[in-house]
């Protein structure tokens, strides 16, 4: 009886999500495409963005800048360098709470970008002045159009910092690079296509309660384990990236596998606790299709829950299997804000940490439209550490918190390459909305939710006896050693 009761719910799963495949403006009714849109008018393109984004327009001058509000998320566009290049929001800012502002700038589709191509973010108070380092990223020796975030902060506490009154501020989005040159008519990038083309951006803004005592460090620690990880080795579970911050797909400790076509970027969040560290390297598989060289094709970037860069790291490819790996960072530690160097000063939340992988789109010319194999060795060491005794919460409130062991991966099957769940269909929590959806009763509930996790279970061991496919093409000619570039803050970094 049990599991003709088991099997009887467990029909009701395609029924179900073919219910809410059918209703619009839902997370399961979103096709790909939908959720890849970027262009104001619809046009499918590379990033998803949050669902819950309020769309706002950024104002030439300050007199006119819309109020951002901590812990939502923002979308607007910006257009090229110049007056319409350089946008204004506000801010309104209390005495002793830590801001973080970010922008995530998508090229739209057709748009080309060169070398110093970038964005630049900065948070100013009402007399123009600049309350931290001003964030700049850059579409580096890639020349691929992709998403790129870039971050700025006002900090209070434990030592003296700019901006501590209480009061209005603004954050400042630019575009940075070829398109100064395409403003004033001057030069090739005056005839590149993305010279006149907007950038979509999506905006987020988190706050950090002041600590409850101010008394403590006020250096960053000078000795951490910075000696390379023990390498990762055994078969590889497949998880689809997702596309967009919001859509990372998550990714424990273990060796991970997907698939990446030129031009496109991966998405995935890793939880680190206070006192971890996080190690990540990147795989480009082989093939047997193609000659030539591409000198930086694949790029991978860390980025903290705040969405700041952290690091990054290009790897070229020939057509043989290429690998890029993070060098050490250190444990995540409230006291490494107070470092100059961003790889350090970056790791000062836990949190989820988002690896972002994009491959080039010239490529493509090369060695085909693909897909190409990709792996990821993502490891998590060090034990779990007590929070800073915060006096408050932080916005979003779950910004800086760890999920437990399992929460976001409830199934460690494929999926479906927005990071919601299984790529057979919607994962536990997914399950467990349509179970609401479709006023399934408690005992019905109980068979189905049994019989969903046994099913999980069986495919988990199925896959971990099935061996894995041997590689192709291990025999390519070496890459040419690319002259070392000097990486600005927020481009990634030559192996």
């Amino acid at each position: 009886m049990l599991v003709a009761t088991a099997t009887a719910a467990l029909c009701v799963i395609p029924a179900l999500a073919g219910r809410a495949a059918a209703v619009p403006g839902t997370a399961d009714g979103r096709t790909a495409a939908e959720d890849a849109g970027t262009a104001a008018g619809g046009t499918p393109g590379p990033y998803a963005f949050a669902e819950d984004a309020v769309t706002v327009e950024g104002a030439t001058d300050t007199t006119d800048s819309v109020l951002l509000r901590p812990g939502r998320t923002y979308r607007s566009s910006v257009g090229v360098a110049g007056r319409d290049g350089r946008l204004y929001y506000r801010l309104d800012l209390d005495p002793v709470s830590g801001a973080y502002v970010s922008a995530t700038a998508v090229p739209r589709p057709g748009a080309t970008v060169s070398y110093s191509d970038g964005l630049k973010v900065s948070l100013q108070d009402a007399d123009g002045r600049n309350c931290s380092s001003t964030g700049s990223a850059h579409f580096g020796a890639t020349e691929s159009p992709h998403p790129i975030a870039a971050w700025a902060s006002r900090e209070t506490g434990g030592r003296q910092y700019a901006c501590q009154a209480a009061g209005t501020y603004y954050m400042v989005v630019e575009r940075t690079g070829a398109a100064d040159a395409a403003s004033a008519g001057k030069g090739p990038a005056a005839t590149e296509p993305s010279a006149s083309r907007a950038w979509d951006l999506e905006l987020g803004y988190v706050s950090e309660p002041a600590l409850k005592s101010a008394s403590g460090p006020t250096s960053a620690p000078e000795v951490w384990n910075s000696a390379s990880p023990e390498a990762l080795v055994g078969d590889a579970v497949h998880r689809s990236g997702g596309a967009g911050f919001s859509r990372a797909a998550p990714l424990g400790q273990g060796i991970w596998k997907d698939r990446i076509g030129p031009g496109q970027t991966r998405f995935y969040k890793v939880p680190v606790d206070w006192g971890q560290q996080v190690q990540a390297t990147a795989e480009l598989g082989s093939t047997s299709r193609g000659e030539g060289s591409v000198g930086t094709a694949l790029v991978m970037s860390l980025y903290n829950p705040a969405r700041g860069f952290v690091d990054g790291v290009g790897a070229g490819y020939d057509g043989g299997q290429r690998s890029a790996a993070l060098a050490p960072l250190p444990p995540v530690a409230y006291e490494n804000r107070y470092a100059l160097n961003d790889r350090v000063s970056g790791m000062r939340f836990a949190g989820s940490y988002y690896l972002v992988v994009h491959l080039a789109a010239q490529v493509a010319d090369r060695f085909g439209e693909g897909p190409f194999g990709l792996t990821l060795r993502v490891g998590v060491t060090g034990a779990a550490q007590t929070a800073p005794a915060y006096a408050g919460r932080p916005t979003p409130r779950d910004v800086f918190a760890v999920p437990a062991a399992g929460e976001e991966t409830a199934d460690e099957g494929t999926t479906d390459g927005t990071g919601t769940g299984d790529g057979g269909g919607p994962g536990r929590g997914g399950i467990m909305k349509l179970v609401a959806a479709g006023g399934i009763g408690t005992g019905s509930l109980l068979m189905l939710t049994l019989g969903t996790w046994t099913v999980a279970a069986r495919r988990r061991a199925a896959r971990t006896l099935r061996p894995a496919p041997e590689d192709a093409d291990t025999a390519s000619a070496s890459l040419p050693v690319p002259t070392p570039a000097s990486w600005e803050h927020g481009a990634t970094r030559g192996r």
